[in-house]
């Protein structure tokens, strides 16, 4: 029996003797096969999408709009990929917008007191870590539920960005403006390319995320601990220090986010990515990810990302009011919510029909 749960737990079949199949082997081809139906959806989504911005607008597959879009959705792309990896180990971290806010903060209140800039950055992405350790030793070490810790977090980082900033915006009257080399983070594409720094960033964070989950032996203990968590603790994985450093990584790209974000903007206040917490959740989600863990993929992701962009970019084009847009945002919520419980619900309605029939 324990060589089963370890093999279930740790992706590693057993070997020789048994004529039956691997739990985990099994689990791990029924996921796959999920996955995929799931990606090639989405595949299909942003094609769609891709022809009704083209259909909209006639500017829509310029190299601008690729561009912006990569402005735009960028830096809470970069924030949904962490926030992926911490779904998947069934737990979640509301506080990712106001980590973002307070790393943003800081730098703007370190810069208008004179510290110069790359200090400043080093200690706003400082502070993103240490978020990540509050969260990570609340959730992991205590045992707390992380959608009551991450809550509570969320209005403790955005109260310290409010204490540091106030109702000013840095640089205000009398500052200094950021240096040249920083502001134009949000305004010229990478060099060679017509990609945002952003978008670049998030592309390599993307496949190093994607190789740790899909290629390694901690990518497949994240699996097993959303799947198992005690099957997981048994089989000899250490999930509360797996946990731990997923808050702490979540806090250092947020506490990044928030610096690009920044530089972006050329100026921050204290409501930096307010209420971007429901994008995040939405993008990790609709690509794929389960909100029980134990199931989802980095490509997905990347995917609902792009569709994300895709889709903001086409309203922004037809002047649709950005309230308005936050609609699709909460459909696509929805729909990552509803249609995987499709087979769920047509089992328990055909239940329910045998059960009454006499």
């Amino acid at each position: 029996m324990s060589s089963e749960i370890a093999s279930a737990a740790t992706g590693t079949g057993a070997q020789g003797g048994s004529r039956m199949p691997s739990v985990g082997s099994a689990s791990r081809h029924s996921l796959w096969h999920t996955v995929a139906r799931w990606e090639s959806g989405l595949v299909l989504v942003l094609i769609g999408a891709l022809l009704f911005g083209n259909a909209e607008s006639a500017t829509f597959t310029t190299k601008t709009t690729l561009f912006y879009a990569g402005i735009n959705t960028g830096y809470i792309a970069i924030m949904a990929l962490p926030m992926t990896l911490i779904v998947i180990t069934a737990e979640i971290d509301l506080s990712v917008a106001s980590t973002l806010g307070m790393a943003g903060a800081l730098l703007g209140d370190l810069w208008h007191h004179g510290w110069p800039i790359w200090p400043a950055i080093i200690v706003a992405l400082a502070s993103g870590v240490v978020g990540g350790v509050l969260n990570g030793l609340l959730v992991a070490k205590a045992g707390l539920p992380s959608i009551a810790v991450t809550i509570g977090t969320l209005t403790l980082f955005r109260g310290v960005a409010e204490i540091l900033l106030g109702s000013q915006t840095v640089p205000g009257i009398g500052d200094r403006s950021f240096p040249q080399w920083f502001t134009k983070i949000g305004v010229v594409p990478v060099p060679g390319t017509e990609l945002s720094y952003t978008t670049v960033i998030f592309i390599v964070l993307a496949i190093i995320c994607g190789v740790v989950l899909h290629a390694t032996p901690l990518g497949r203990a994240m699996f097993a601990t959303g799947l198992q968590p005690e099957a997981a603790r048994f089989a000899g994985i250490r999930v509360t220090r797996m946990k731990f450093w997923l808050y702490v990584f979540s806090g250092l790209i947020c506490a990044l986010a928030g610096v690009l974000l920044t530089a972006q903007n050329s100026s921050v206040s204290y409501n930096a990515g307010f209420g971007l917490e429901l994008n995040v959740v939405a993008i990790a989600l609709f690509g794929g990810v389960s909100i029980f863990g134990g199931k989802g993929s980095v490509p997905g992701v990347v995917l609902s990302a792009a569709i994300v962009a895709t889709l903001q970019m086409a309203l922004t084009q037809m002047t649709v009011d950005p309230n308005v847009q936050e609609i699709v945002i909460g459909g696509l919520l929805l729909i990552s919510v509803i249609v995987p419980s499709f087979g769920k619900l047509a089992r328990w309605s055909a239940t329910r029909v045998r059960r009454s029939r006499p």
